[in-house]
């Protein structure tokens, strides 16, 4: 027997009417590249994307096809994602910190028919010129006065011009709810980037469970600000829980840095915020300096790769609570959140801070399995460590236009490729990513704990530890630190602050301090380009060939615990 309730699918578009109607006097306010701070509402947001979707339909799109962007974080790019969702067509956000090879490579196999693209990127279209012949057209997001002309990029079309004719009367079509809408490409698998191709009912679901108080807690009360880019996973899916409970949303644009960031949270009011642990280490770091506090902020979350306890610390420090939350462009993305139960309340403040720091527990709707080594699962006692395998409503099936990939490989699955930890509550704690762990003795020695050790030393900015080779144990733990201005740190003072710490076989060989550590286009440590320092200082000789650790005729055993 099924039950007798009304067919409404779940769409994007569903967002935008219900916050048009409901909260239709709520502020959009975006800082521009342009300039000046815009701010309209979310009525004229919706009227402006129906707008766009006219636009789209007399260009002759249709239904699917790819419409790309290359954009910050404003509300031209907000009606794009509604415009071009709503309509049928595909969003497809396309991350400007990848080099121009692989903006181009994504471009071509996403089949994009349009690409619309900030004043900031010029640049990039114009090293790409040749590669964007095949494009209906080629649409700069801004006005006419800010229209700049290129020889090298022929006949680009100004945003405003563009729609400025257009009825803002459009029906939104009545799409079947898992019509594909968005499309995300991620750089952190091995070859080519792979395409996530996200679904109508995927977004509107992980929108409604983030939303939730456990996780980012997002009300109309709220002015939210996502500082993770809208061309990275959805900006987390803030751009649609945040009109689906009608909060203010606060777009930072281009200026990221920590002065322009505490500007406006402080001028907007912005009570919550989400982005990458080195956005945030900037900003406390410039507060700091200038002896600044927060007088609205109240939640920030923290995500896209492991946020160090200390900084979790200086965030409360300063009145605001954190949400360390996990997930992957694979996950839509958020699938964990460190979240305290009401058991949770009494512990002392290091115990708390310890769960705080783990990646999180489950979200309704999002199964995880964790299997060591034997393929069987593993003890939930959160100390056995295992792959993580997950699976869920907005979890991807697989890669848009490509082979069955090994990350699929266990039918109904899809294998993150970290190695973690899960306790009897179901806090998941990252180890490591399987390729970053140091293998080293028959012991796995995880990067990730050695780095957030070192990151809160007083004269570490920040770390990362790679492994290098080792005859004896295979691999060995190599840190490598960024230092604070006129700050030192030797080998003397790594062994000091390992000691105690952790078994002193895992307590890296040497320190090696460098100008800057580089990271990936999303703001994680690029461990690649890590190893290869590590690598060249091995070859000239500035990396001891012995050990910090000394005595490590006392590593244990393969398969003993130490």
């Amino acid at each position: 027997m099924l039950g007798q309730m009304m067919h409404s699918p779940l769409l994007v578009s569903s967002i935008l009417r219900h916050a048009a109607a409901y909260h239709g006097d709520t502020e959009v306010v975006s800082r521009t590249v342009e300039g000046p701070i815009h701010r309209y509402t979310y009525a004229e947001l919706s009227r402006r994307a129906q707008k766009l979707a006219n636009a789209l339909g007399r260009l002759g799109l249709e239904n699917g096809d790819r419409v790309g962007t290359l954009a910050w974080n404003g509300y031209r790019h907000m009606e794009l994602y509604y415009g071009v969702s709503g309509s049928g067509l595909v969003c497809h956000t396309i991350n400007p910190r990848l080099f121009p090879e692989q903006i181009s490579y994504i471009i071509a196999h996403a089949g994009d028919r349009i690409l619309f693209s900030d004043l900031s990127f010029l640049p990039i279209l114009e090293v790409l010129a040749d590669r964007l012949k095949d494009l209906k057209a080629v649409v700069i997001m801004t006005d006419e006065a800010h229209m700049p002309k290129s020889e090298i990029v022929p006949g680009l079309v100004c945003y405003e011009t563009l729609i400025a004719g257009e009825s803002d009367e459009y029906e939104w079509p009545d799409l079947d709810e898992n019509t594909a809408s968005g499309l995300c490409y991620t750089s952190g698998t091995t070859g080519e980037p792979k395409g996530v191709l996200y679904s109508h009912r995927s977004s509107v679901l992980h929108a409604m469970t983030c939303a939730l108080p456990d996780v980012l807690g997002l009300s109309a009360l709220d002015s939210a600000s996502p500082i993770v880019p809208m061309f990275h996973v959805n900006a987390w899916g803030v751009p649609f829980a945040a009109p689906m409970v009608g909060a203010k949303l606060v777009m930072p644009g281009p200026r990221l840095d920590g002065a322009s960031l505490h500007e406006l949270f402080e001028q907007e009011g912005v009570t919550f915020t989400a982005g990458v642990p080195t956005v945030w280490l900037a900003l406390l770091d410039w507060m700091d300096s200038h002896a600044q506090s927060f007088t609205s902020l109240k939640r920030v979350a923290i995500g896209g790769s492991a946020s160090p306890p200390i900084m979790i610390s200086r965030f409360q420090n300063k009145g605001v609570m954190v949400r360390h939350a996990w997930g992957m462009t694979e996950t839509s993305p958020i699938g964990l959140a460190a979240t305290l139960k009401t058991k949770h309340e009494g512990l002392p403040a290091e115990q708390k801070l310890a769960l705080q720091a783990k990646q999180g527990r489950p979200l309704f709707g999002m199964e995880f399995c964790i299997k060591g080594a034997d393929g069987e699962p593993i003890a939930r006692d959160g100390k056995s460590f295992g792959s993580m395998l997950v699976r869920g409503p907005w979890v991807a099936a697989g890669y848009y236009n490509s082979p069955i990939s090994p990350a699929h490989a266990a039918e109904g699955w899809f294998d993150t490729g970290d190695v973690v930890t899960m306790d009897a509550d179901g806090f998941i704690q990252i180890v490591d990513r399987t390729k970053d762990v140091v293998k080293s003795g028959g012991e796995w020695i995880s990067s990730i704990e050695l780095e957030n050790i070192a990151q809160a030393h007083p004269a570490i900015k920040e770390a990362a530890v790679v492994g290098k080779p080792d005859e004896r144990w295979g691999e060995r733990p190599v840190l490598i630190v960024q230092l604070k201005p006129e700050m030192n740190f030797s080998r003397q003072d790594m062994v000091e602050l390992y000691t105690g710490k952790i078994p002193k076989w895992s307590i890296p060989d040497d320190v090696l301090v460098v100008e800057e550590l580089p990271h990936t286009a999303t703001g994680k440590l690029l461990k690649t380009a890590i190893r290869e320092i590590v690598v060249k200082e091995l070859q000239v000789g500035s990396l001891d060939e012995g050990t910090a650790g000394g005595d490590l005729d006392r590593h244990p055993a393969p398969g003993r615990a130490s």
